[in-house]
């Protein structure tokens, strides 16, 4: 047996590289030359027909395909004959997937094969429906081959495909043809484990029970119809009662996951309906056993019994569909796909079809990626309530770590650890309370590069920050004593990365899984919350894991250990979050929303700021007043969002005709003021009128159409040249904008009576 399953696994291994024997043809279909006879021949006492009235050319009829012949009037024997084609075989067979129901071949008088046992008067018992492999002799072409059948079934003769290939490709052609039922139903049988565990922690849920039976079923019906299964053990008739089984409780499983999603007291036909499938597969299966029916003649009720409710099932569903969660309608859905599989697979058996491979493993595949998708999704809810249970949790800690240190008081290195860990607190709350008075994360992350050699020593590590362009630089290292760490300075990406620690270790095992990670570092994500966008790993702190093995002392204490660090890791990003808030809070306070630049609240602050500098300094300092002219007139003409489009191109103009350290503001509606430090009159006029020149030649596009050009007027003031007091610079600046104005705009007003 060994060595018999060793050779199907090689041969199974062939069948997914692909090799095939260049040296040996391709199998050929058998399709045409067929004749049929019905009733059985007359047999000689020595038990060999009487061939004398099979050659009498009357006797036979020409059929398309040796199943199901015209006629059959109750017949339950029938006879085929057929000359092969000749071909160039080393070991010829003829390959026949199936036969209702029981079968003889002969060739030249002497019978060469058959499967189930005939009584003296041609009949036999149903004894399953495996596929044949009928050695041919030397000889075999130009001579007939005759097929004795007997069937009570609805269908009689041979069914499927008729070829005839070498014996050495047969095994390998059967294989070929049950891969995909195989890995489908494998995948199936795990779906299956999957909903059965949930249906476990969710107390026995009726809904998860049902697709655990479905998805079952499904699988153990694939995996006994596939051709395989008689490689693994070659008995036709279990495996046709498993097949049955399993196709019989389809529906029991179907009804039981449309009871639990219909509720409803206007539907009790549902019960009855899946109740009723479940005494017919449970009786049919019995009666069959106990020999009273065979089990070919439970199949055409039960299909019959299969599409009154499927047609019922559809009717009920409809209705409902929209009452129905996306998780019901997808299986719905699905089921729907594997259900119209089925009837096509059951109209090909009953020969409503012409035969073919119906791809019923594809609609098992769909519901199953259904079910896996449904239960990944309930995962993912799964996780986020225990998030938010962390956060309820973490009101315990202080219970537990006092449990913890009673624990640790009886043993000397459990001591020492805790010892250990209350020093680090200290610097951690120490470090905390410094991060919360910085102002930006730049203020911040230099403050854990000084405070990470002190909080981690003596655990050697590194940590990194993450860059403007998505890539992560190292900002510090400690414990390596001159040695430079395995892990480059920049990397630009995460991938480079050990993966960080997602749950607090628990057991000694999860601990040195963690250690054991990335060559010997363990990560965690220093995770930081921005205003504009997800939570985002802005650090990642590395660790040894030799070192934190030896500070731990013992196997649990690093277990320990490690959750710690988490927990330190997390409180320092929430910390980070809450700066990155307020420091984008800030910036958005002072930030015109449309144009991008400064608002008139910082240009408020900002020129307090600059006379009091130039004051001091005694430094000139200019201001430019402007306003887009007939900026009102440009709005009504080509409407609101084509003057949003003018401001944005009249801003970006300003950015980019001004220096560094010049401020440019929008200062109100169609309004905007530069304040130049150390710049005098004749430096502001001159870049005023450079201003006023580029506007005009600068079109305005909105929507791919040309709008024409803006003209601006602008107000200039300059301390000392205008004033000598540098905080009226505005109101003088604003006077000249009137002139501007008023003067026939377009132009450039300076204030110069000093």
């Amino acid at each position: 047996m060994p060595a018999h399953f060793l050779k199907i696994l090689i041969i199974l291994l062939g069948a997914l590289c692909g090799f095939e024997s260049a040296a040996v043809a391709a199998p050929q279909p058998v399709t045409e030359g067929w004749e049929y006879r019905w009733g059985d021949l007359p047999y000689k006492d020595s038990g060999v027909p009487d061939w004398s009235v099979a050659q009498q050319p009357e006797q036979w009829q020409a059929i398309d395909f040796p199943s199901n012949p015209p006629g059959r009037n109750g017949r339950d024997q029938v006879w085929y004959r057929v000359t092969l084609p000749a071909g160039d075989w080393q070991n010829p067979v003829l390959y026949i997937l199936s036969v209702d129901l029981i079968v003889q071949v002969w060739l030249n008088g002497e019978k060469i094969y058959q499967y189930g046992t005939f009584d003296k008067d041609g009949r036999g018992e149903f004894e399953g429906w495996p596929w044949h492999e009928i050695v041919l002799p030397e000889g075999y072409e130009n001579t007939p081959l005759y097929f004795r059948v007997f069937s009570n079934y609805t269908d009689i003769g041979l069914w499927g495909e008729i070829s005839v290939m070498d014996h050495s490709e047969l095994v390998l052609y059967v294989l070929k043809n049950s891969l995909e039922a195989l890995f489908v139903a494998g995948f199936t049988l795990l779906v299956a484990l999957l909903a059965l565990m949930l249906s476990l922690l969710q107390g026995g849920r009726k809904t998860f029970s049902s697709i655990a039976l479905f998805a079952l079923a499904s699988s153990v019906m694939l995996l006994a119809e596939s051709q395989a299964s008689l490689l693994v053990v070659p008995a036709p008739l279990l495996w046709d009662y498993l097949a049955a089984g399993s196709y019989y409780l389809l529906p029991v499983a179907l009804w039981l996951m449309f009871e639990q999603w219909l509720a409803d007291q206007r539907l009790r036909a549902i019960s009855w309906i899946w109740q009723l499938h479940l005494v017919y597969a449970v009786g049919a299966i019995s009666l069959a056993l106990a020999g009273v029916i065979d089990l070919s003649s439970t199949f055409p009720p039960f299909d019959a019994l299969f599409l009154l409710s499927l047609c019922l099932m559809t009717f009920i569903t409809v209705p409902h569909i929209g009452t129905m969660t996306r998780e019901q309608q997808v299986l719905v859905l699905a089921s729907g796909v594997f259900s119209a599989l089925l009837v096509v697979d059951m109209a090909v058996a009953h020969g409503v079809l012409p035969w073919g491979q119906v791809p019923v493993s594809y609609g098992l595949l769909v519901f199953t990626l259904a079910v896996v998708t449904i239960s990944l999704r309930y995962y993912a809810m799964t996780q986020r309530a225990l998030h938010e249970l962390t956060v309820t949790l973490e009101q315990q800690v202080a219970e537990r770590t006092a449990k913890a240190e009673a624990l640790l008081q009886r043993e000397q290195a459990r001591a020492s650890l805790l010892a250990f860990e209350n020093e680090k607190s200290r610097v951690f709350a120490a470090v905390i309370a410094e991060l919360q008075t910085c102002v930006s994360l730049d203020q911040a992350f230099q403050l854990l590069t000084e405070a990470m050699p002190r909080l981690c020593d003596p655990i050697k590590g590194m940590i990194y920050r993450r860059t403007d362009s998505g890539g992560y630089v190292r900002l510090a290292q400690w414990g390596y004593n001159g040695v430079p760490p395995k892990l480059e300075l920049e990397l630009a990406t995460l991938d480079r990365f050990p993966a960080p620690v997602r749950q607090l270790a628990s057991t000694v095992e999860e601990a040195e899984a963690a250690c054991k990670t990335c060559q010997g570092l363990v990560c965690f994500s220093i995770n930081v919350e921005f205003m504009s966008h997800e939570t985002t790993p802005e650090g990642l702190l590395l660790l040894e894991a030799d070192s934190i093995n030896s500070s731990a002392s013992t196997d649990d204490g690093a277990a320990r250990l490690i959750s710690s660090i988490k927990l330190v890791a997390e409180r320092i990003g929430v910390t980070l979050s809450g700066i990155s808030l307020r420091e984008d809070l800030q910036r958005y306070s002072y930030e015109d929303a449309l144009t991008g630049l400064k608002n008139r609240r910082y240009f408020d602050q900002l020129f307090e700021h600059e006379a009091s500098v130039a004051l001091r300094k005694n430094s000139p300092l200019s201001l430019l007043l402007l306003d887009i002219d007939y900026f009102k007139r440009f709005n009504d003409t080509h409407g609101h969002e084509a003057g949003d489009v003018a401001l944005q191109t009249f801003a970006s103009l300003l950015e980019s005709r001004f220096r560094g350290s010049d401020v440019v503001c929008r200062y109100g509606g169609e309004e905007f003021v530069v304040i130049l430090p150390a710049s005098d009159l004749a430096g502001a006029r001159e870049r005023a009128e450079q201003l006023r020149e580029a506007v005009r030649n600068e079109p305005v596009v909105y929507e791919g159409q040309n709008l024409g050009y803006l003209t601006i007027s602008v107000g200039v003031a300059s301390w000392p040249g205008s004033t000598d007091k540098p905080r009226q610079l505005l109101r003088l600046a604003d006077q000249m904008l009137y002139r501007a104005k008023t003067g026939g705009r377009d132009s450039v007003e300076v204030f110069s009576e000093l």
